[in-house]
């Protein structure tokens, strides 16, 4: 039961991490400020840097998610 009370204790900092989470802007101030008066003017430049920023969120999840597959494909392995 020990052994568990690390974990323990990482999953509720977790948690409490992610629960009082606030709401943040993904631009600068620049930034956003351009890309509103562009969307003024009729220009869809917003929708790219959007798609942009959410690229560069995916990218990290997504090495996290192929290193977490390779190293249990790996642990597999060893127990066969």
């Amino acid at each position: 039961m020990l052994n568990f009370v690390p974990m323990n204790r990482i999953l509720v900092t977790a948690s409490l991490f992610i629960l009082s989470n606030t709401t943040t802007l993904a631009q600068c101030a620049m930034c956003k400020s351009v890309v509103e008066s562009n969307m003024e003017g009729g220009s869809s430049i917003g929708a790219g840097l959007n798609d942009g920023i959410l690229y560069l969120m995916v990218m990290p999840y997504l090495a996290v998610g192929i290193l977490a597959i390779a190293w249990i494909r790996y642990n597999k392995r060893l127990k066969a």
